[in-house]
């Protein structure tokens, strides 16, 4: 009987499964790229590829960072964080990348890929003429370590340095706006215990084992959490920002996905509030929501009135 019980479980799951996976729409297929495997760094991994929008005027641009936890994923997974036929349509230029694993030699690890991502955006500053696009009209997207890279481009100061040799590095690093999926908002251990007890995620972009780790040396590495961590960057200077979630926060207790938890969300909004910052956050009964995906935001945005 037990066995019976179990295996009618199993399939009630799997047609639920099956159910939902019908239910969703498939994303939409992505048009071949203007250009692609374009070289930005020194790396095998700084490549980017460009789509650009039809128009007779400079265009504004969709900066896409896919996610991966910072260890994998590649820039082919574009249509999970944005809609680039929607985004083509509406006359948005949309790019792309690929950046460094936090597996480099960079200390700590997680700057390699919030680096490569400022310096592909400055190269994409740098193709304006040459790619007909609007350099202060970029925004950024992505899902789970590419939303926070997102979100770390959005707060950061500017890492243009005017006097460099180099005319990529002289572009700004600034955004317009940012559109992220699934976003860790703190790389603060202490912050992440406190809004969902279960946090486990993190302690890989300082280079430590694990989250007991992560806590315990979290004074030592304080100086890298302020400098990488986007809430600990956020100013009134900041543009506006969007974070959609799956599921509903509940701040303080134990989460079923502590890693993208839109506890996360919940607490960045407070303080982008504090600081006269947009944010506007998304979740299965969200009160007042403006913009159903990341894509409407951007093509809201990005576009002139």
């Amino acid at each position: 009987m037990k066995s019976l019980l179990s295996f009618l479980s199993a399939l009630f799951i799997a047609g639920q499964a099956y159910a939902q996976k019908k239910a969703s729409p498939s994303p939409s297929e992505v048009p071949k790229p203007t250009v692609s495997e374009i070289v930005y760094g020194k790396h095998e991994r700084n490549v980017l590829d460009f789509w650009k929008a039809k128009s007779d005027s400079p265009t504004p641009v969709a900066f896409v960072i896919h996610g991966g936890g910072w260890k994998g994923g590649a820039k082919e997974r574009l249509p999970r964080f944005a809609d680039p036929n929607a985004l083509l349509k509406a006359g948005i230029s949309v790019a792309a990348i690929n950046y460094r694993y936090v597996t480099s030699t960079e200390k700590p690890p997680v700057k390699a890929p919030l680096h490569d991502a400022a310096r592909a955006l400055q190269f994409i500053r740098s193709k304006a003429k040459e790619w007909n696009i609007d350099k202060k009209r970029i925004g950024a997207a992505g899902g789970s370590a590419g939303a926070c890279s997102s979100l770390w481009l959005a707060f950061h100061d500017d890492l243009a340095d005017p006097k460099s040799k180099d005319p990529v590095a002289r572009e700004s690093s600034r955004l317009s706006c940012a559109a992220v999926t699934g976003a860790q908002t703190t790389l603060d251990p202490k912050q992440m215990k406190e809004w969902t007890p279960n946090s486990k995620y993190g302690g890989h972009a300082f280079g430590l084992r694990n989250f007991s780790e992560f806590l315990a040396k979290r004074e030592n590495i304080m100086p890298w959490i302020k400098e990488y961590s986007p809430y600990a960057n956020v100013t009134p200077d900041d543009p506006p920002v969007y974070l959609i979630y799956s599921a509903p926060p509940a701040l303080g207790k134990e989460q079923r996905d502590p890693t993208h938890t839109s506890n996360f969300g919940v607490k960045l909004q407070e303080y982008c509030k504090s600081k006269g910052v947009g944010c506007e956050l998304v979740y299965p009964g969200a009160p007042g929501i403006r913009y159903k995906s990341p894509t409407e935001f951007l093509i809201s945005k990005l576009r002139k009135n």
